[in-house]
């Protein structure tokens, strides 16, 4: 069985995927050339830590590690692919991660954030405490790749049983963060400092509920139960697989990375009458059109694009039953997209005053209800610049690049509000595929080049130890 799955089966249909969009993250980032021009840091032989007497010979051992687990690495990516299960309900995945944490002889906790699962490895020398993230839950997508290992799950889905598919690589987070666990447990007792591993549920929002404002779920309720203190981490560091880049390619982006996300709900209220005489009535679909056309203009004319891009995208529509009846009520939803704190409550206001005012001019009203979900996801730029010349060693020269900012979202912005964070993208599309062309993550194509995934070991394990070094 070879490491590359792009070799061993066959790749069907995936230039005309169609995209799956939840609220949470849709990899939608730019190719190697555009991402090297997009202000690459330079090219660095050898990280800061490499001064360090230890340095090198921890390197040397991550990647003998890496490599002697590599098989075991891409079994439990295509197992857990295998067996795919949405969030909150990732019962057998956080079973199986247990299981291996234990047999390390990690300190185990189960059950946070309803099915989440922490490691505690303790080196063998006194130091700073590094988190590392990965998320577990699948999505609610029917999966149409040709692989033997193709997942023909069924799930449940907001009360709807619905087909279930590893579409934005989690299988593949989940695998290579168990793998890393094992290449740093073999390494314990030169380790200065702690490692906590934090396997996440539900980072696709809950399968089980609509996020209301109220409840809380995945990064957001971990934190709240602790996983950052006890101890106090002080460095987290974290990976998503992109199809956007070949595999083993790393891409990162100091300062605003990855773009907030907030739903909104607007309702309508109009007056029944007949569609042949609409002057009796209150038409909520014509004033929920013009609704939809305001909110164009808060980005196009109102917010100072200037200083950070913004995105609003009214997603559904509802309203009537019947051509020739004016309905009594519409409703739509949509999403906000945001990098800066203060733009994004500023969106969220003339978002509600727009609604409002232009419904009051139909003589009616409009009700207006906006749930932040993730922040945006900003990589401190003196971390970012300490790590980067550790992310350029393991992917090797011409395989890194800074991506341009991508309007997706993702909840590790809540850890980096804790510590300070560096998340950063593994390419996982076949090399020699041009990867505008590759099936999206979300898409029921997605499909995931093997022989890129022991780089996120290999970066995650010597961000890790490099990170560690330097504190000393």
């Amino acid at each position: 069985m070879t490491a590359s799955l792009s070799t061993a089966w066959p790749r069907t249909a995936v230039a005309s995927a169609t995209s799956v969009l939840l609220a949470a993250c849709l990899w939608t980032a730019a190719p190697p050339a555009q991402a090297q021009n997009a202000g690459a840091v330079a090219p660095t032989a050898t990280a800061p830590a490499a001064a360090h007497p230890a340095a090198q010979t921890l390197q040397a051992q991550i990647d003998t590690r890496a490599k002697a687990i590599e098989q075991q690495l891409i079994a439990w990516r295509r197992d857990i692919h295998q067996h795919p299960e949405m969030g909150n309900l990732e019962t057998r995945t956080a079973a199986l991660v247990a299981a291996h944490l234990r047999k390390l002889g990690m300190e185990v906790k189960t059950g946070v954030a309803v099915t989440g699962v922490v490691g505690l490895l303790k080196g063998g020398k006194p130091g700073p405490v590094v988190a590392l993230r990965a998320d577990m839950d699948a999505l609610p997508v029917k999966e149409q790749v040709d692989v033997p290992f193709a997942s023909k799950a069924k799930g449940v889905f907001l009360g709807k049983e619905v087909d279930v598919m590893h579409a934005c690589g989690h299988d593949a987070h989940v695998a290579i963060l168990m793998a890393t666990a094992e290449v740093l447990a073999g390494m314990k007792e030169q380790l200065p400092g702690s490692v906590k591993f934090i396997f996440q549920p539900a980072e696709e929002t809950p399968a089980t509920f609509e996020p209301d404002g109220q409840k809380i779920w995945g990064a957001k309720q971990m934190i709240k139960e602790g996983v950052m203190q006890n101890p106090k981490v002080d460095a987290v560091f974290g990976l998503h697989v992109s199809s956007s880049y070949p595999a083993g390619w790393i891409a990162w982006r100091p300062g605003p990375a990855m773009a907030a996300a907030d739903q909104f709900w607007i309702d309508v209220q109009g007056k029944q009458t007949h569609g042949a005489r609409p002057w009796q009535g209150i038409d909520p679909i014509v004033t929920g059109s013009q609704i939809v056309m305001g909110l164009q203009t808060i980005i196009s004319r109102q917010s100072n694009i200037a200083l950070e891009p913004a995105v609003i995208t009214v997603g559904t529509f509802h309203g009537g039953n019947r051509m020739n009846i004016v309905p009594d009520t519409v409703s739509m939803t949509g999403t906000v997209r945001t990098y800066d704190e203060g733009m994004k409550k500023d969106i969220h206001q003339r978002i509600s005053t727009t609604a409002t005012n232009i419904a009051e001019s139909a003589g009616t009203t409009a009700k207006v209800k906006v749930v932040e979900l993730y922040n945006a996801v900003v990589n401190p730029p003196d971390l970012t610049a300490q790590m980067a010349p550790t992310l350029q060693r393991v992917a090797g020269s011409g395989n890194y690049g800074v991506m341009p900012k991508a309007s997706a979202s993702e909840d590790f912005s809540f850890y980096q509000q804790e510590a300070p964070g560096l998340f950063f993208n593994l390419g996982v599309t076949p090399k020699g595929t041009e990867p505008a062309k590759a099936a999206p993550n979300h898409s029921p194509h997605f499909y995931v080049d093997e022989s890129g995934l022991i780089y996120g070991v290999r970066a995650l394990a010597n961000l890790t130890v490099d990170y560690m070094l330097q504190k000393q």
